[in-house]
């Protein structure tokens, strides 16, 4: 059998994991031709493949990134493949195809799922939002760097008796920054799924001080909103290939602070940073498994489903159930947070 295996959307650690993982298990066990389609989806529209044999993929396990590179695809000229989605298979001369990416590309890989094409799906992002699985890999690389910053950020601000606001990513969920707050024993912790009130924030911090403490941190979510009516802030519009643009809430918030309690107020935003780098073993070892467990699905003909972590076990669940809904932070997570803020 020939498969294909591509990487699609934003890079985030653990994803050559699962490429070398994919390699591994098809070539050793199962005799296959594993080939690489270069830069996601837009490789395989334009025919542009690498073969992917066990030395090609020899050292790359701790590499953050994708040796195969990605790259979005306007919405038109994706319709567009996929209604061509046998004649690009034939291209390429694949027979079945291992797609890896967070929530666009899962809802990609089912539109040509339904199209046609043999597809198995492994899901990744850093922001822990695919409903179907209890955790994606990258995630846990995501947190231990926002953890550290934070835990650095903590000695400087304390120095100099400041207030640091931490924005991290997390565009419509705030798993990131849940679990690095949590973790980096933040003060204030701001996410998507609680729109918040800037005075109250302002008021837990002006009273931290009044408690002769010498600094705050307060870690955001880039996608955090203020309650309707307590400060005038507005995110971006929409990018070419149709996702709502994010920023700015980080400086905005530092600016609030440091007006209502007249003491210096920094933003850090991390930004990028999250994604790149070596994935802690835990990502390594989930990715790992993934790409052993969707090679089975493609031998066993699952098309159409996608690997998930539930528990401990992995499983094969309809790509269709993964999209279906973001996994937002839900209440009772949030209600621990709160209690050790």
């Amino acid at each position: 059998m020939r498969i294909g295996v591509l990487t699609s959307g934003g890079d985030c650690p653990g994803l050559n994991a699962v490429i070398r993982s994919v390699v591994h298990r098809a070539v050793t066990e199962h005799g296959d031709e594993v080939v690489g389609v270069q830069d996601g989806f837009l490789g395989l529209i334009e025919g542009r493949t690498r073969p992917l044999g066990l030395e090609e993929v020899t050292g790359i396990l701790t590499r953050g990134g994708t040796i195969l590179g990605s790259a979005r695809v306007e919405r038109e000229r994706m319709r567009e493949a996929v209604a061509n989605a046998h004649g690009l298979a034939a291209e390429v001369g694949i027979d079945a195809l291992v797609a890896i990416g967070g929530e666009g590309t899962l809802t990609a890989a089912r539109m040509f799922s339904e199209a046609g094409l043999p597809v198995v799906a492994v899901p990744k992002t850093i922001d822990n939002d695919i409903d179907a699985t209890d955790v994606t890999f990258g995630h846990d690389t995501a947190v231990w760097v926002a953890t550290e910053a934070i835990d650095r950020l903590k000695t400087t601000a304390e120095s100099h008796q400041r207030v640091m606001v931490v924005e991290l990513m997390g565009r419509h969920t705030g798993w990131i920054t849940l679990h690095a707050g949590m973790a980096g024993g933040a003060h204030g912790i701001l996410i998507p799924e609680r729109p918040f009130d800037v005075e109250t924030v302002c008021c837990m911090v002006e009273e931290r001080f009044s408690r002769g403490k010498k600094f705050a941190i307060v870690a955001v979510a880039e996608g955090a909103q203020p309650a309707p009516g307590t400060m005038r802030f507005q995110h971006g519009g929409t990018d070419a290939f149709g996702h709502q643009t994010f920023g700015g809430i980080g400086s905005r918030l530092a600016g609030e602070i440091a007006q209502w309690i007249n003491k210096e107020s920094k933003p850090v935003i991390l930004g990028h940073i999250q994604r790149g780098g070596t994935p802690t073993a835990q990502d390594r070892v989930l990715a790992t498994r993934f790409g052993w467990h969707a090679v089975e699905a493609v031998h066993k003909g699952a098309y159409g489903h996608m690997t998930a972590l539930r528990g401990t076990e992995i499983h094969l669940v309809p790509i269709a159930e993964a999209v279906a809904q973001l996994k937002t932070v839900p209440e009772d997570r949030w209600t621990e947070a709160e209690a050790v803020l």
